[in-house]
């Protein structure tokens, strides 16, 4: 069964679904309809980070035009450029067994493309959410709505993943910024 999370909340991820290991990262959401007539495409991304709460570089951080990183242990699924239909509209697979050691976090995002010059925020996305599942059995772990709380950003953290002791846990964080992806390579130490 399913966790529902909110914003804030952390969960022991391997601790209580024993012999987790490899993770898909579904991440949806939809556009109001009066969004201005251009078309929306969001994107998620993922950044590896250090004890310091840091990416070191551009390997660490894995999007459309960077689709693998931490030795493979995190692979984007690919661009979708519309975001139209049901269920998730991009995905992310971790296997958090390969995570590189000196890797403590992993912050999972979503940006609007272009946000600036389409003159587009999350304020007009809606029913955005982010899930977890197992790969092996496509049983959906827990789930985090983001709900109605943006306006003007253009970039949002989802959530993270985190290590405790040999342990992986999860966080639902909702947090957004405006500024786009600049913004937020910024906030995880990438310069841009």
């Amino acid at each position: 069964m399913s966790i529902n999370l909110s914003k804030g909340q952390r969960i022991d991820l391997t601790k209580t679904n024993p012999g987790l290991t490899k993770v898909i990262v579904g991440l949806g959401w939809d556009t109001n309809k009066y969004s201005g007539g251009q078309d929306f495409d969001l994107d998620a991304s993922a950044f590896l980070l250090y004890e310091d709460g840091k990416a070191r570089g551009g390997d660490d951080f894995i999007f459309y035009n960077n689709m693998s990183g931490g030795n493979n242990s995190v692979i984007h699924t690919g661009d979708n450029r519309t975001g139209e239909g049901d269920g998730d509209d991009e995905q992310i697979k971790v296997d958090l067994s390969l995570v590189p050691a000196s890797i403590h976090r992993i912050g999972i995002t979503v940006t609007i493309h272009d946000s600036e010059a389409r003159a587009q925020n999350f304020g007009q996305v809606t029913n955005a959410f982010v899930r977890v599942m197992d790969e092996s059995s496509n049983r959906e772990v827990l789930r985090f709505d983001l709900g109605e709380d943006f306006s003007t950003e253009t970039a949002v953290v989802f959530c993270e993943f985190y290590r405790h002791g040999a342990e992986w846990k999860f966080q639902a964080i909702g947090s957004g910024f405006a500024g786009g992806l600049a913004a937020l390579c910024r906030n995880y130490g990438l310069d841009v």
